[in-house]
């Protein structure tokens, strides 16, 4: 089995001048698959169709999380109210302020051992899947290299790998 036959098609994708308001509406409501259950991150594409980066939920967290509070006790300077106030005043900064540049992708003909060292060495639980123009095609989740890998575990495989 190759990353092309796990994968989900990519279906939905930011623009880097989208504003995280609007990049957050997307995450919330991205299909997968057929439905929508909204997704942890996407990639970010130019005019071209070229990936650029990836926004996730946790980059939008950063966003709201001003870095020099991580050198303070947070009791002492936080008031009910204050993540609300941040994310307010980020909403029209530009996806691409805040999402990641180096991103971790795999082939569409990687096999699933490749998918899942990729996925444990550099600890993301989602990756873009590349075709041979090096076009984003979809995305490879954690959950379904798990669901795979726990069919043979259960002896469910119908068939052998392919």
């Amino acid at each position: 089995m190759k990353a092309k036959d796990l994968m989900i098609p990519l279906q939905e994708y930011l623009k880097p001048d989208s504003t995280l308001k609007e990049a957050a509406n997307i995450l919330r409501s991205a299909k997968r698959d057929e439905e929508k259950y909204g997704v942890k991150g996407l990639p970010v594409l130019d005019d071209k169709g070229e990936m650029i980066g990836f926004l996730s939920m946790g980059d939008i967290l950063k966003a709201v999380f001003p870095s020099y509070l991580s050198l303070m006790d947070l009791g002492h300077f936080t008031w009910d109210g204050m993540v609300e106030n941040l994310a307010k005043k980020m909403k029209d900064h530009k996806v691409s302020e805040m999402m990641t540049r180096d991103v971790i992708t795999i082939h569409e003909d990687a096999p699933l051992m490749e998918c899942v060292d990729h996925m444990i060495k550099h600890n993301v639980k989602r990756l873009p899947v590349l075709n041979k123009e090096s076009k984003v095609v979809g995305m490879l989740y954690e959950r379904d290299l798990f669901f795979v890998i726990t069919r043979s575990m259960l002896d469910e495989n119908s068939g052998g790998a392919r």
